[in-house]
C-alpha cells in the first residue's frame, strides 16, 4: 500500500495536469470564436469548425477521464491519510507505552516523534523540546542547563552512560533507520547502578576483611602507608613488635613511629653518606633484634615489614663464633690447611698456609690453584688432584722451597669431600713439614746402625777366636756355591750367546749378502729400468739389516734394564691415528687393506713404549697376511681399554700361541719376498708389556687369521672432543712444497736426506753446521717450515743449541725434529719439555715422513 506522502504527491501532479488542460481548452475556444471566417471560403471555415469541434470533444473526454482519475485518487488519498493518521496514532501510543524515553529523528536529525518520558528528563525545560528540533540543539541545551553531570563511553560505541544532575543514571542507545534517520532510547538504569555499587562495596569490604585477616596471621609486622603519609593498613604483630597501643585509622605514620623505640624508615631515608637505605637491623632493650624493610608502592606510598630475627641473629652469631674458633685453632696448628672446590678454587686457607706461600691475608680466596701457584706447581700436583677428585684419599711427599730458599720435605694429604649424592665436591688439603721428622729418622737410623756396628765389633772381639774357623769354613762353602752358580749362569749365557750369535750371524749375513750382490749387479748394469729394480732390491735388503739391528738394540736395552717407563695420561686416539697413517701406506704397498676405528678414550701408560708394542703387532700382521685386510681398533671394559690388531693371515696353531712370545721363534709361513726377521718382535712386545704391567692376549684360528690385544688402564675423564674420523690427507701431498732445513755434520747423510726429501717434493737446504746454514739462509731469516737437526755435531755443539740459536734470530720459531742414536731418558725428557720431536737412528723413511707430517700439521703449517 502506497504511503500518504506518495498519494499526496500523485494528487498534486494530477491537479497540475487538470489545470493545464483547462487552460488549453479555454485558449482553443477563444481562438475559434475570435477568428473571422473569410467571406469567400465558407466551406473551409465549416470544415475547420468541424475539426475544431472534434479536437474539443477529444480534449473534453480526456479532461473528463482525468477528472475521474482525480476523484479516484482523492478517494485513495483520503483513505491513505486516514490509515496514516491511524498508524501514527498507534505509533504514538506504542512509543508512549514503552518504559524508556524515545526520540525519532529524520535524515536531517530533526525530531519527528518523542514520548513524554524523554521530556520528563528535562524537568522545567521540557517545553523547549519541540518537534523539528535538531539533535545538536538538544545537546547544547543539555550543556547549558547542566542536565548531564558525568559521561561514560564514547570512542565510537553505540551506547553511552550519563549521570544526570538529579542523581539518576541513563543509558543512551542509538540506531540508524533505513531512511537515514536516527532512533535514540534513553533507559533509566539508576537501580542497576545502585545495585552494582552495593555489590562492589560488599566485595571490597570482603576483600578488605580477607586481607586484614591474612595480614593479622603473618608472623611479620606489616604497615601500609598511603601517598599522603597516612597509615591505611596494619596488623597486631606490627603493634606488638613496635610496642604500640591500638591506633586509629588514617593516623600519620611518622607520628605513630615517634611513639615507638624503632626508627622511622621510608623509601626516601638516607644514611650519613647520603645513600638510600631500605633495610635496618634494630637491637631492642630486651635483647630482641628486628629487621625493618621498606618497599615503595607503584601508586605512591609504601609498605614496611617488621621481622623478629632474634633466633636467626643468634644462630648467625653462633656460627660466626664457631668460625672464629675454627680460624683460631687452624691458624695456630703447625700445618698448612686449605679447602679446594671441585673447580680447584680456594675456599678456605689458614694463616700458616698464607705465610708459607707469602700471600696477603685473604688474597688467595676465590683464586684457582693454577692462578695462585703457577703452571709448574700445578703440573707437579695434577696427577694427585685428579685421583683425589675421583674419590681417592692420598698421602704423598713433595719437596718445596720456603721463603728463605730452604728445601723442605712436605707431606701432603688430600681427602675428598663428598656431597649428599656421593659425588666429590671438593678436597681437604693438609700439608705438614716433615723435614725434621725425616732428619730425626735418618739420625736414629744412623745411630742404630752405629750402635749395631759397635755391638758387632765387640761381639766379634769376644768371639773372634772361637768363630774364626767356622767363618772360614762358611766363607769357603759360600764361595764354592757362588762359583757353582756363576759357572751355571756362565754356561747358560754361553749357550744363549752361542744360539743368539748363530741366529744373528745367519740373519744378518743374508740381507748383507743380498745387498752386496745387488750392488755388484748395479755396477755392471747399463739398463736404467733394470737399475731401478736393483736399487729397490738393494733398499729392501738395507731395510732388513736396519730392522734386524734395531730389533737387536731394543732387546739388548730391555735385557740391560736401560729403558725406564714414563707413565702418564694421554688420549689414545692421536697415537692410533698416527699408526694408522704410517702402516696404512705400508699396507697399500703390500696390496693389503688397513682399517682403523677411531677412539677418544684416555689411558695411563708410556706413550713411546705402547707405540713400540703396537708397531710390532702391526708389522707382524702385515708380515703374516698374504691377502686380505687388517683392523686396528679398541674395545672398552670396565677398568681397562683393549687395543686390538686383527688380521686375516695364516693364523697360529693352538699349541704355538705361548711359544711365539719366546726369543728367536718365527712363524713357518709368511708373505713371499718378506724378510723372516729374528723372531724377536713378539718377545719385545712381551718384555715391554711386562715392564708396563699390561696384559697381552692372543687368539687365532689356523688359516683364518689372528687377533692380538693389549689391555691398558682406562681413565674416566674424557678429552674435550673425539678425534676426527675423516680420511687423512696423503703424506706426500702434505709435504709437497715444504721448506726444510737439514743440519748434520756427516756430508753423506746430508746428501741422502736431500735426495729423499726432494723426492717427496720438499725444498731442501742442507748444512754441516750452524755457520754453514746461516750463510745459505740469510742468517736464518729466510722462509722455512721445518728444521731437522742431528743431536751430536762438531766442535762440542749439539742440536738443541743449534735450534735455540736459529729460533732466537727469527720472529716466528721453527718446529724442530731431532735425530740421534742416544736413547737416554734424560734427553727424551729434555726434548719433550722444549716441544721438539725425537727420532732414533736408524731412521725409516716412512716413519720420517709420518713424523714430519704430524709435526707440521700440529704447528698449522
Amino acid at each position: 500500500m502506497a504511503s500518504v506522502a506518495e498519494l499526496e504527491a500523485r494528487l498534486e501532479r494530477l491537479e497540475r495536469d487538470n489545470y493545464k488542460l483547462r487552460k488549453i481548452n479555454a485558449a482553443l475556444i477563444e481562438r475559434v470564436e475570435s477568428r473571422a471566417a473569410p467571406p469567400d471560403d465558407a466551406y473551409a471555415a465549416f470544415h475547420y469548425s468541424v475539426e475544431l469541434a472534434e479536437q474539443v470533444r477529444e480534449r473534453t473526454d480526456a479532461l473528463n477521464q482525468a477528472m475521474a482519475e482525480l476523484k479516484a485518487s482523492n478517494r485513495l488519498l483520503s483513505e491513505s491519510r486516514l490509515r496514516a493518521e491511524t498508524a501514527h496514532l498507534h505509533l504514538s501510543d506504542a512509543i508512549e507505552s514503552i518504559s524508556d524515553a524515545f526520540v525519532l529523528f529524520d535524515s536531517e536529525q530533526r525530531i519527528v516523534l518523542s514520548n513524554s518520558r524523554f521530556k520528563s528528563f528535562w524537568g522545567k525545560n521540557h517545553a523547549r523540546i519541540t518537534t523539528g528540533m535538531r539533535l545538536r540543539e538538544i545537546k547544547q541545551l543539555a550543556q547549558s542547563t547542566g542536565l548531564i553531570v558525568e559521561e561514560h563511553g564514547g570512542n565510537g560505541t553505540e551506547q553511552m552512560l550519563y549521570r544526570l544532575s538529579d542523581g539518576r543514571w541513563v543509558q543512551v542507545s542509538e540506531r540508524r533507520t533505513r531512511s537515514g534517520g536516527l532512533v535514540i532510547l534513553y533507559t533509566d538504569i539508576t537501580e542497576v547502578k545502585h545495585s552494582e555499587s552495593i555489590r562492589r562495596e560488599q566485595a571490597l569490604a570482603q576483600k578488605s576483611n580477607l586481607l586484614q585477616r591474612a595480614i593479622d596471621n603473618l608472623s611479620q609486622g606489616v604497615a601500609m602507608v598511603g601517598a599522603d603519609g597516612g597509615l591505611e593498613l596494619w596488623n597486631h604483630r606490627f603493634l606488638e613488635l613496635c610496642g604500640l597501643a591500638p591506633i586509629s585509622a588514617r593516623s600519620r605514620f611518622a607520628e605513630v613511629m615517634a611513639d615507638s623505640e624503632l626508627p622511622l624508615l621510608t623509601p626516601t631515608s638516607r644514611n650519613a653518606d647520603g645513600q638510600q637505605v631500605d633495610q635496618l637491623e634494630q637491637h631492642l632493650f630486651d635483647g630482641r633484634v628486628l629487621e625493618i624493610r621498606t618497599h615503595p608502592l607503584p601508586t605512591g606510598g609504601f609498605v614496611n615489614t617488621f621481622t623478629d630475627i632474634t633466633e636467626r641473629y643468634r644462630h648467625a652469631e653462633t656460627l660466626r663464633q664457631s668460625e672464629r674458633w675454627i680460624r683460631l685453632i687452624t691458624d695456630h696448628v703447625p700445618a698448612l690447611i686449605a679447602y679446594l672446590s671441585a673447580e680447584l678454587i680456594y675456599e678456605f686457607i689458614n694463616k700458616v698456609y698464607e705465610q708459607w706461600y707469602h700471600w696477603p691475608h685473604g688474597a688467595m680466596l676465590g683464586r684457582t690453584l693454577l692462578e695462585a701457584h703457577g703452571e709448574a706447581h700445578y703440573l707437579r700436583l695434577q696427577l694427585y688432584i685428579e685421583r683425589a677428585l675421583q674419590g681417592e684419599s692420598l698421602n704423598f711427599e713433595v719437596i718445596e722451597t720456603n721463603l728463605n730458599g730452604q728445601e723442605r720435605c712436605m707431606l701432603r694429604s688430600y681427602v675428598p669431600n663428598r656431597g649428599s649424592d656421593g659425588a666429590v665436591i671438593g678436597i681437604f688439603v693438609l700439608i705438614r713439614d716433615i723435614t725434621g721428622r725425616k732428619r730425626t729418622a735418618e739420625a736414629l737410623h744412623q745411630a742404630y746402625q752405629n750402635l749395631e756396628q759397635r755391638v758387632r765389633e765387640r761381639t766379634g772381639e769376644l768371639t773372634a777366636l772361637n768363630n774364626q774357623l767356622r767363618r772360614e769354613i762358611d766363607e769357603r762353602s759360600q764361595a764354592e756355591a757362588r762359583l757353582r752358580e756363576a759357572k751355571r749362569e756362565a754356561e747358560l749365557a754361553n749357550m744363549s750367546k752361542t744360539k743368539f750369535l748363530a741366529a744373528v750371524s745367519h740373519d744378518l749375513l743374508q740381507p748383507l749378502n743380498a745387498a752386496r750382490l745387488f750392488t755388484g749387479a748395479l755396477l755392471e748394469e747399463r739398463d736404467p729400468a733394470s737399475a731401478g729394480s736393483l736399487v729397490r732390491n738393494l733398499s729392501n735388503s738395507l731395510d732388513d739389516v736396519e730392522s734386524l739391528l734395531g730389533t737387536l738394540v731394543d732387546i739388548s736395552k730391555l735385557d740391560a734394564g736401560v729403558i725406564k717407563p714414563e707413565i702418564g695420561s694421554f688420549a689414545v686416539g692421536e697415537l692410533l691415528g698416527n699408526l694408522a697413517v704410517e702402516f696404512g701406506q705400508i699396507a697399500v704397498s703390500e696390496h693389503l687393506q688397513l682399517r682403523f676405528v677411531p677412539c677418544s678414550a684416555m689411558v695411563r701408560s708410556d706413550l713411546q713404549l705402547l707405540a713400540r708394542i703396537l708397531r710390532n703387532l702391526l708389522s707382524n700382521a702385515i708380515r703374516y697376511t698374504i691377502d686380505g685386510r687388517i683392523l686396528l681398533g679398541c674395545r672398552r671394559h670396565r677398568q681397562s681399554l683393549s687395543i686390538e690388531v686383527w688380521d686375516t693371515g695364516i693364523g697360529i696353531p693352538a699349541d704355538k700361541l705361548q711359544e711365539i712370545f719366546q726369543e728367536f721363534k718365527r712363524g713357518e709361513q709368511q708373505r713371499p719376498n718378506q724378510d723372516r726377521g729374528l723372531g724377536l718382535g713378539l718377545a719385545i712386545v712381551d718384555k715391554i708389556a711386562g715392564m708396563l704391567g699390561h696384559k697381552v692376549r692372543v687368539a687365532s684360528v689356523l688359516g683364518r687369521g689372528s687377533r692380538f690385544s693389549i689391555e691398558v688402564p682406562l681413565l674416566r675423564s674424557m678429552p674435550p672432543q673425539c678425534l676426527p674420523t675423516e680420511s687423512p690427507q696423503p703424506l706426500t701431498e702434505r709435504l709437497y712444497g715444504s721448506r726444510i732445513w737439514v743440519v748434520d755434520n756427516d756430508a753423506a747423510i746430508c746428501a741422502g736426506m736431500r735426495t729423499l726429501l726432494e723426492g717427496w717434493g720438499c725444498l731442501v737446504v742442507t748444512a754441516l753446521g750452524e755457520e754453514d746454514l746461516a750463510r745459505q739462509v740469510d742468517n736464518f731469516h729466510a722462509e722455512a717450515d721445518l728444521l731437522i737437526v742431528d743431536y751430536h755435531l762438531d766442535n762440542g755443539r749439539n742440536g738443541v743449541e743449534v735450534v735455540a740459536a736459529v729460533n732466537a734470530r727469527r720472529a716466528i720459531s721453527l718446529p724442530a725434529l731431532m735425530i740421534t742414536a742416544n736413547y737416554s731418558n734424560e734427553l727424551k725428557q729434555q726434548l719433550r719439555d722444549l716441544g721438539h720431536m725425537l727420532l732414533h737412528k736408524p731412521i725409516r723413511p716412512m716413519k720420517l715422513k709420518t713424523t714430519m707430517s704430524h709435526l707440521m700439521e700440529r704447528e698449522g703449517r
